[in-house]
Parts: structure tokens; C-alpha cells; sequence
């Protein structure tokens, strides 16, 4: 079995494959603070109520956008995981992908990871939109290789933005209110928030679609994919488990 974990800058979500099937997932607050035996013992408890043997774990493979708590996760990954070193992509674990990124670099490699994965399970040409802290646009040409893309702040960052610079509007349940024109502050700010992120996620993805050719794809992923995947035609598909199928993917080919 193969324990993948992804660190975003707001989670981080672990999950259990046996073989190619996830077998249970889980999230963890991201704090930058954490310690090794908080994560482990988190863990632990996990497995044990959802009938996982930890010794089963044949490896442990990691993306992430946060290095401050690489020390706690992989030390974590170690004591409880009899001793395992994990497999971090971009350091000991290639991404195989072609990135056509100017400054490869510079890639969070959450971008990375999602690419290889939607590229897999989708074909390309492919647009993969993750909601995360910030919102990501990546564009995948027909042969796979990562061209780049576009970052947009998160709905969660713009709404707290809106809260903490203006005096009198309350922060709100982030739900599509049904309508545009609210007829009450908290219909109101709902309807911004949304249809106006609808509004924009639409409008990249049509202009990245005219800049890639073929029949494009777009994928959407993350916390908030459903909520706006379901107000916009835009998505063939929402993925929820994208990133971490695309770690067990580079996983995969990294053993052959």
C-alpha cells in the first residue's frame, strides 16, 4: 500500500491506496507549527478506526507548497511508519513531466503533481483548474508537456479581504444564493462572491483555450470545485482526488 500526501497551504489531505484504488483519505488543518508526533499520532488514529495496518505501508510520497513543515512530516513519516523515508516530488522523486515553464523552478509542485495526473486520467490538451488557497490555471498541451499557466486569488482570500477592509459587511456562508440580485446584504455578498468567481474562472478558461489547440479539456479540482463547478458549464469533469492520483502516478512510474 501507498500512503500519498499532499501539503496546500490551507490542508493537507492524506490518502491509502491499495493499488491504483484510494482506499481512505483524510484531512489535516495545515499549521506551521505542527510537530512530528501530532501528525503520526493523528495518523495512527485514523488507521486504527478505519482498519488500516500502518506496517502495510509500503512507501510514503509527498508534494508540497509548504517547506516549513516538511521537518515535522517527514520526522512524522519516519517514527511512525517503521523508519520509511517518503519520497518528496521535485527532490528525490522526478515529476516525468516535460515543464515548459520559463523558470521550471518556479512551479509549485502541487501544479506539477495535478498536471500528471489530469494528464493521465483526461489526455490533453487539458486546462486542470485547482480551488486552493490561491485558485490555479494550468494548461497541458496534447503530448503532456506543462506550458504553464495562470494564479488567481482564492474566493476564501478575496472574502476575507472584503471582511477585514470594510467595516460593516459580516462574513458569510460561501453557498450560491440562487440569484444574482440579492435582496438582503448576506444574499448579496453571496452572489458576488460566487457568480462574480464564476464569472471569472469562465472567462480564463475560454482565454486559455484560445491559446492551446485541439479539443481542450478542463478539469476542475479542489476544496471549492464543486461549488463553482456547479454553477458553470466550463468543467468536463471534477476531480477531487486529482493531485493525489497524480503522486501515486509519478510513484508508479518512478518504481518501473
Amino acid at each position: 500500500m501507498l500512503l500519498a500526501i499532499d501539503i496546500g497551504n490551507t490542508n493537507m489531505e492524506f490518502g491509502i491506496f491499495d493499488g491504483e484504488r484510494l482506499a481512505g483519505s483524510f484531512r489535516l488543518g495545515t499549521n506551521r507549527d505542527i510537530t512530528s508526533d501530532e501528525v503520526g499520532l493523528f495518523t495512527s488514529q485514523f488507521f486504527r478506526e478505519n482498519g488500516f495496518d500502518r506496517r502495510e505501508i509500503e512507501d510514503v510520497v509527498i508534494t508540497s507548497v509548504v517547506p516549513q513543515v516538511m521537518y515535522s512530516i517527514s520526522n512524522a513519516v519516519k517514527k511512525y511508519f517503521y523508519g520509511k523515508v517518503p519520497l518528496v516530488a521535485g527532490d528525490n522523486l522526478p515529476f516525468q513531466i516535460e515543464n515548459r515553464y520559463e523558470q521550471p523552478k518556479e512551479v509549485g509542485a502541487d501544479r506539477l503533481v495535478a498536471a500528471v495526473g489530469g494528464f493521465h486520467k483526461y489526455g490533453g490538451p487539458l486546462i486542470v483548474v485547482d480551488f486552493g488557497t490561491a485558485t490555479t490555471f494550468d494548461a497541458v498541451d496534447a503530448r503532456g508537456a506543462y506550458l504553464g499557466g495562470a494564479i488567481f486569488p482564492g474566493i476564501r482570500i478575496s472574502m476575507e479581504a472584503l471582511f477585514t477592509k470594510t467595516a460593516k459587511l459580516p462574513r458569510v456562508e460561501l453557498v450560491a444564493p440562487g440569484r444574482v440580485i440579492g435582496r438582503n446584504t448576506v444574499a448579496s455578498l453571496q452572489a458576488g462572491a460566487v457568480y462574480g468567481y464564476v464569472g471569472a474562472v469562465s472567462s480564463i478558461v475560454s482565454r486559455m483555450k484560445a491559446e492551446l489547440d485541439g479539443d481542450v479539456k478542463v478539469v476542475a479540482t479542489g476544496g471549492l470545485a464543486r461549488l463553482i463547478g456547479d454553477e458553470t458549464g466550463v468543467f468536463h469533469a471534477i476531480d477531487r482526488t486529482l493531485t493525489l492520483d497524480g503522486l501515486r502516478l509519478i510513484y508508479e512510474n518512478f518504481r518501473k
